[in-house]
């Protein structure tokens, strides 16, 4: 349903961006820690623009670092739409760090990669938290896995235990993060069409990108839910299921095009 002259001009603008800025991530990740923090931002925000996304937001995005954003996953597509919002490195799994050229750009914008072996956990937790007291606010996808978009997987409590940690004597802030892509061309995206903007099961990845590139304007509506820290619900499972409530719900009401309902959700 796309548009393969569109595809492919979006295609090369997006390796021309990114082959020109590469070795500028490069140099900033071994010399300098601010822009390498920031130069993402500006990066992905171009990206967006490039694919035609046109990104909504809705609630208030905690500026104070460190944060630990937790939200739900759909595509690849996501990474560039929050790292064109968020000043955050991701946290992924290790599969991600051997795909090719997505890898290389997961590795410059230091992400942290989980081997969910146990025999790992000790080692990628003491990194999460050494980066946390380092001031580093971190992007999770507590599913596990990207999803059709219809609707949200249940929330690995697992994941969360980073969240038990106080860097510098404080609680950890999470914020929940809800991302749903709700229309094309200015139509709303139904049940239908909005697994063509999802990646998940056994999709082969670059069939997948061409045909995304190829589609039209896309409007995605990003909800920053209201922080919460792990004291206020004892266990990382408390939290995991707050955080799949409040997230899963806001992803139903933009789906459903409720905007009125994404304020109320926003207040609560």
């Amino acid at each position: 349903m796309g548009s393969p002259l569109r595809a492919f001009v979006r295609i090369v603008a997006y390796l021309a961006v990114t082959a020109a800025l590469l070795p500028v991530q490069a140099f900033a990740v071994r010399f300098n820690r601010r822009l390498s923090i920031r130069l993402p931002l500006f990066y992905h925000g171009l990206c967006v623009r490039i694919l035609g996304f046109q990104i909504r937001t809705h609630g208030e995005m905690v500026t104070k670092g460190p944060v630990l954003f937790a939200c739900n996953h759909t595509s690849y597509s996501d990474i560039s739409i929050l790292g064109a919002l968020l000043p955050a490195s991701f946290v992924a799994k290790a599969e991600v760090a051997g795909w090719p050229f997505f890898g290389s750009l997961a590795r410059l914008q230091r992400t942290i990669f989980v081997d969910r072996r146990p025999a790992k956990a000790t080692t990628q937790r003491d990194e999460m938290v050494r980066r946390l007291e380092e001031g580093d606010s971190l992007i999770l996808f507590p599913e596990g896995t990207s999803s059709d978009g219809n609707a949200v997987l249940p929330f690995k409590s697992a994941l969360f235990s980073v969240a038990q940690i106080e860097p510098n004597g404080e609680p950890l802030l999470v914020q929940p993060v809800s991302i749903a892509y709700t229309r094309l061309d200015g139509m709303p995206v139904g049940r239908a069409l909005r697994p063509y903007f999802a990646w998940y099961g056994d999709m082969t990845l670059a069939p997948h990108f061409w045909e995304v590139a190829g589609l039209g304007h896309a409007t995605v509506d990003v909800v920053f839910h209201k922080p919460v820290t792990i004291r206020e619900y004892e266990t990382r499972k408390g939290l995991a299921d707050h955080c799949f409530q409040v997230v899963a719900s806001g992803v139903s009401i933009a789906n459903a095009g409720r905007l009125d309902g994404l304020k109320k959700l926003e207040a609560s």
